[in-house]
C-alpha cells in the first residue's frame, strides 16, 4: 500500500466537542487527501444544511460542525429534542453523528474534485516592509534574491483561516527557506505583512502582535469586515505570490483591493 492509498484508507473519526458541536477527523496527516475530503464535506453541508446546523468550520484534517441541540431533528420522525423534552428520541449528537457518518461514507471522487480558486498576492519583499528577509537568507545560506525566488515560485494551499480574522494557514512552502519564529515577538505587525514561521508562510490580515519573520508586505487588504465576504482568502484556495517593486506597492495606495 503506497502513501496515497494509506491516506485514502485512514479511518474517519467522529466525536463530540461539548454539547453543541461534532468533529469529523479525516486521518492525522496534513495533505491533499485530507484537504479534499474536508472541502467536500463543507460543500455538501453548505448545499444541503440539516435542521439546526449553525456553521461548519474547516481545519487541516477536520471539520467542526456546530449545531443548535434544540433544533436538530430526527430524520426518521422529524421530531426535535425539545419537542419531547429529550424523551424517546436520540440525543442531538447521536442524530448529527449518524448524519455525518452517512455523508462521509458517501463521499466519492466526484465530490473531492479540486475546484480551487487561484489568488495572486502582490508582495514587496525586503527593505522596511520585509525587515527579516536578510536574516532568513543567512539562516539558510542563501542570498535574499534566492529567498524571494523560492518563496514566489510555489503555489500555496489555504488549509484554513484562523489565529486572526482572515489569516490564511498556507501549506506548500519549501524547507529551503524555513526559519524559526523570533525569540521575542513583535508588539505590532502591520496588516499585509508576509512572514515565515518554521516551515509555514502566512499573511497578517490585520495589525497584531506576532513572532513570524517578516520578509515582505502586500498592499492588498485581506480582511474587510464591511464586505459580504470579509476575508479575501478562504480554505481551499491556491495562493501565488508575485514580487513587486516598492513604487508599485505605493501606487496601490489606500484602495488595497
Amino acid at each position: 500500500m503506497n502513501r496515497m492509498d494509506r491516506e485514502q484508507a485512514a479511518p474517519v473519526r467522529l466525536f463530540p466537542l461539548g454539547d453543541a458541536a461534532a468533529v469529523v477527523q479525516f486521518g492525522s496527516r496534513i495533505g491533499e487527501t485530507a484537504r479534499r475530503k474536508v472541502q467536500a464535506l463543507i460543500a455538501i453541508l453548505e448545499q444541503h444544511p440539516f435542521p439546526g446546523l449553525i456553521e461548519a468550520v474547516p481545519a487541516f484534517v477536520t471539520v467542526t460542525v456546530y449545531y443548535d441541540p434544540m433544533k436538530v431533528a430526527d430524520p426518521h420522525t422529524g421530531e426535535t429534542w425539545s419537542s419531547h423534552s429529550g424523551h424517546g428520541i436520540r440525543s442531538p449528537f447521536g442524530i448529527v453523528s449518524s448524519l455525518l457518518s452517512r455523508l462521509t461514507a458517501s463521499l466519492g471522487s466526484d465530490d473531492e474534485k479540486d475546484v480551487s480558486r487561484i489568488v495572486e498576492i502582490p508582495v514587496c519583499y525586503g527593505g522596511e516592509l520585509g525587515p527579516d528577509l536578510q536574516e532568513v537568507a543567512e539562516l539558510n545560506g542563501l542570498a535574499p534574491e534566492e529567498v524571494i525566488g523560492i518563496h514566489s515560485q510555489a503555489d500555496y494551499r489555504v488549509h484554513m483561516i484562523g489565529f486572526a480574522p482572515g489569516f490564511p494557514y498556507l501549506g506548500g512552502m519549501s524547507e529551503r527557506i524555513a526559519a524559526p519564529r523570533r525569540s521575542v515577538p513583535r508588539v505590532n505587525i502591520e496588516a499585509g505583512s508576509v512572514g515565515i514561521g518554521g516551515s509555514q508562510t502566512g499573511i497578517y490580515p490585520i495589525a497584531t502582535p506576532g513572532g513570524w519573520r517578516l520578509i515582505g508586505r502586500t498592499p492588498l487588504k485581506l480582511f474587510q469586515p464591511d464586505r459580504a465576504e470579509p476575508s479575501l482568502l478562504r480554505a481551499g484556495d491556491l495562493v501565488r505570490f508575485r514580487p513587486i517593486r516598492y513604487e508599485q506597492y505605493i501606487e496601490w495606495g489606500e484602495d488595497g483591493t
